[in-house]
């Protein structure tokens, strides 16, 4: 292991499983279905569902790694395997920066989900935000084989995409602590988000 993995693991990547999955076992309804599209080793649905054990979850990746912490199932990272609300909720934490078109899988999502989706993901702003979001996406996933596109919206393309897809932000959490001094002067500033969307239910 190299001493950049050795710091990303200790300093880093601990911290943010924990706190990603505080976030999410909160803002995750009673007894739901989710659906954890982009999963990776699944620790982080993990650590979700020791917090909240109401909760059932499952992965879908398109790499399934040979290691995983929950039942993964490939796929081919433009359609979804399940039918049409299968889930209560889909979750997309820091996945679709990863891909070419982030409305496809967006599109894919809110077809499985009943309710809505949660997303956790990079805001293209302020200074050097590119070229900084772009480092903390080699490092944390070159070394695992993750296509890196690099597409990281600014706020108004991701409120964009929001309304055309008729969701609505119930939580908007843009300050979410993942890195320890003095990490978070270099990669907290105001280049993550995450949301609670949910998707227009009949009357």
């Amino acid at each position: 292991m190299s001493l950049l993995d050795s710091i990303h693991g200790g300093f880093i990547h601990k911290r943010r499983l924990g706190m990603l999955s505080d976030y999410l076992a909160k803002v995750l309804l009673e007894n739901g279905s989710v659906l954890d599209m982009g999963c990776g080793d699944g620790q982080l649905a993990f650590l979700i569902q020791s917090k909240r054990p109401d909760i059932s979850i499952k992965g879908i990746d398109v790499l399934v790694r040979s290691t995983v912490a929950i039942p993964v199932m490939e796929f081919d990272g433009k359609h979804i395997p399940f039918s049409n609300g299968s889930f209560d909720v889909v979750t997309i934490i820091d996945v679709l920066h990863h891909t070419v078109d982030p409305m496809i899988l967006l599109r894919e999502a809110l077809r499985v989900a009943r309710i809505g989706l949660v997303i956790k993901d990079h805001l293209r702003q302020g200074v050097l935000a590119s070229p900084t979001l772009r480092l903390m996406d080699w490092v944390g996933n070159a070394r695992h084989g993750v296509a890196l596109y690099y597409n990281y919206w600014s706020p108004a393309q991701w409120f964009r995409a929001f309304d055309a897809l008729g969701l609505r932000p119930k939580v908007w959490k843009d300050q979410l602590g993942l890195y320890r001094f003095p990490f978070n002067s270099l990669f907290e500033r105001s280049l993550h988000f995450l949301t609670l969307l949910e998707k227009p239910q009949p009357f």
